[in-house]
């Protein structure tokens, strides 16, 4: 098993996959402890006739990674004993994280949310925590209270929200965390790991021009593709 400082250390691309065989219960205990962020259990893979399957036995949308419960807010907890404790109990559970407490999260295509890394990198902008999810989404983790404000961030900059691909989620929501599996396609990884450096989280305020802009050229050039 890696040590805290190895886990949190490491930020290259090139370590991402050795996550896969980290113990969710190990992970889920350290985001709790060492980053304050609430978890709870959520479904998980299951075998069936050859096929995974989400242990929720429907055709669900996100197989492996949703909550058992619709009063699965009542669930988190931020103890690392709690956290612990509920792992123990169902130990292939997926790790959500409840998004609107110690973080929300602005959720973009992975093609845009590579472009807008490369220009975060280059205005030498301060990122939080970013995962990539293996449908292709990333998730970019700010200070609470950015889905009250980002369609406003938004229509600022030029863009009409609902025109590009860009959706913050804030309270009432959750997020899967690695290295939880979803879908049988792959697991959640991250682009940007937690680390010491970015254990303060920037506003969405500095995040949200290279985003827009990443989106609005996605937005556009899907719209020259088809005309």
């Amino acid at each position: 098993m890696l040590t805290v400082e190895e886990t949190i250390g490491v930020t290259e691309a090139a370590q991402i996959p050795q996550q896969r065989g980290e113990q969710l219960l190990d992970n889920a205990v350290r985001y709790a402890e060492e980053r304050h962020w609430d978890v709870f259990p959520g479904t998980w893979l299951e075998a069936v006739e050859g096929r995974e399957r989400c242990s929720c036995g429907a055709e669900c949308a996100v197989p492996g990674a949703h909550a058992v419960k619709p009063d699965w807010s009542t669930q988190a907890t931020g103890s690392g004993v709690g956290a612990r404790r509920m792992w123990s109990k169902t130990p292939k559970a997926s790790i959500l994280l409840p998004t609107g407490r110690t973080f929300d999260a602005i959720e973009v295509s992975e093609s845009a949310g590579f472009l807008a890394l490369a220009r975060m990198e280059r205005m030498d902008l301060t990122l939080g925590p970013v995962t990539c999810t293996p449908d292709r989404r990333m998730f970019f983790f700010v200070l609470p209270g950015a889905a009250t404000k980002v369609p406003d961030l938004v229509r600022k900059l030029g863009w009409v929200p609902g025109a590009i691909d860009l959706v913050t989620r804030g309270e009432g929501h959750y997020v899967a965390a690695p290295p939880t599996r979803i879908g049988g396609v792959g697991a959640v990884q991250w682009a940007r790991r937690p680390t010491p450096a970015n254990r303060w989280l920037p506003d969405a305020e500095e995040l949200i021009s290279p985003l827009a802009y990443a989106c609005g050229r996605e937005a556009a050039e899907a719209r020259n593709r088809t005309q």
